[in-house]
């Protein structure tokens, strides 16, 4: 019997697949779509759904604003934190994970929502820890630029100190409710945890009780050495990008030898491998699906206005038929690695083509992806992937190929649960 793996799916509160022709002309900004993906999500038996974010309307792309706005990039995009507790209001064991900047939230603010909406999903929140990667969303802030990466991941390492501590600040057992003697809380077991670090400072407790979990499950990206590193001391579940098995594996095992050097199980740390399947009847229907993406008019563009918004780079001053010269960032440093594919020769037209194979190219028909994801976990070793759209563009008719279609697939193989155990999402992700 192989080895179950664990399952989320990557998305964010925007537009989606507006202008598909299996897309209804109807407004997603009430939340409904993705609260029926998430319980689309939750019939098939997903970890979590991730609600990634950002904190600028980008210009990267030559200066200006307008590929971003005319292909829906990363804006128009809403908050994700109220649509994390519409989420957890209308599902039972699903997690919901947010993100939130360590650059754009006081600590004490971001834990007091972090608490409250973990209370609300009755245990099954996560925070999703990003220091923010673009100077466009730090000049939202009152800043002019980002700080260098190095002092970045610093001060998030400062941060997710405070705030841990935070949601500790009260015992498990602080709450009495005790009607004989008219106590609600018992005060000698909420703690104030007078935090002085080098970039923050904060008294606490935290005026809300202790959430279900204690404190939400925390994810990471970390795709630099710096950023794997924190994300070995620091995360229960990593979203992760690699190119193809061999260097998923690589990845997996370097995130856990340094979560043993830091102290840690590794075990107790889910590496989830970004993917973009693309299923279909047959295998001819999923191929000449990806081809009519790839080659679509627009997708050069929007692929490479897309990895702009996020590693702060201007691609259209390359040429497209030639190789990129080797660049650095103090944007997404790991997720430009990742694209650029360095040494192997490849246009950026290349690059743009497979900016969403996900390191993995799954294409066919449920039987043949599912296959393919059970090869490439077996080689890899663990733990699970992140299954997502180009765009983060999901529709009714994504989501309803995937749950229904390629999820089934899997369960038949016994690669993916086909119910849930715990309560707890933190519980969920250490099932296996």
């Amino acid at each position: 019997m192989p080895k179950p793996f664990h399952l989320g799916w990557f998305a964010n509160f925007t537009a989606g697949e507006w202008n598909h022709p299996f897309t209804a002309d109807t407004s997603p900004w009430d939340g409904k779509f993705y609260v029926e993906m998430a319980q689309a999500m939750e019939r098939a038996c997903f970890d979590y759904i991730m609600l990634e974010d950002t904190l600028m309307v980008s210009e990267a792309w030559r200066g200006t604003p307008e590929a971003t706005l005319r292909h829906a990039l990363q804006a128009p995009k809403h908050d994700p934190l109220p649509l994390a507790a519409m989420i957890g209001a209308a599902t039972t064991h699903l997690g919901v994970v947010a993100t939130m900047s360590t650059m754009a939230y006081p600590p004490f603010l971001l834990a007091r929502l972090a608490s409250t909406i973990d209370s609300i999903c009755g245990g099954r929140f996560g925070w999703n820890i990003v220091t923010s990667g673009e100077d466009a969303a730090a000049q939202n802030f009152g800043m002019d630029a980002l700080p260098p990466r190095e002092q970045r991941y610093a001060m998030a390492d400062e941060y997710v100190d405070l705030v841990t501590r935070l949601f500790e600040s009260w015992e498990p057992d602080a709450v009495l409710r005790d009607r004989a003697s008219g106590t609600y809380a018992d005060f000698r077991k909420v703690h104030p945890i007078h935090f002085e670090g080098k970039y923050f400072k904060c008294r606490g407790p935290l005026n809300t009780v202790r959430s279900p979990q204690g404190k939400p499950v925390y994810v990471q990206a970390g795709g630099s050495p710096r950023g794997r590193e924190f994300a070995a001391r620091t995360a229960d579940s990593i979203i992760a990008t690699a190119n193809g098995p061999q260097g998923m594996k690589w990845y997996r095992d370097d995130v856990r030898a340094r979560a043993v050097k830091a102290g840690r199980d590794p075990d107790s740390i889910k590496v989830l491998f970004l993917v973009y399947p693309v299923v279909g009847e047959t295998t001819a229907e999923a191929e000449a699906r990806y081809q009519r993406r790839v080659t679509a008019p627009d997708f050069v563009e929007s692929a490479l206005a897309s990895i702009g918004t996020v590693t702060d780079i201007d691609f259209s001053r390359f040429d497209l038929d030639a190789e990129l010269p080797r660049l650095t960032t103090n944007g997404e440093q790991g997720s430009l690695d990742k694209f650029a594919q360095w040494g192997s020769g490849k246009t950026l037209r290349q690059l743009a083509s497979e900016r969403f194979d996900g390191g993995l190219r799954l294409v066919g028909t449920p039987d043949e992806v599912a296959e393919m994801m059970g090869d490439a976990m077996a080689e890899i070793g663990g733990d699970g992937f992140l299954i997502s759209t180009p765009f983060q563009r999901s529709s009714r008719r994504t989501v309803m190929e995937v749950t229904e279609g390629l999820v089934p697939a899997l369960q038949r193989r016994g690669l993916t649960r086909s119910r849930y155990a715990h309560r707890l999402l933190r519980d969920t992700l250490r099932e296996f």
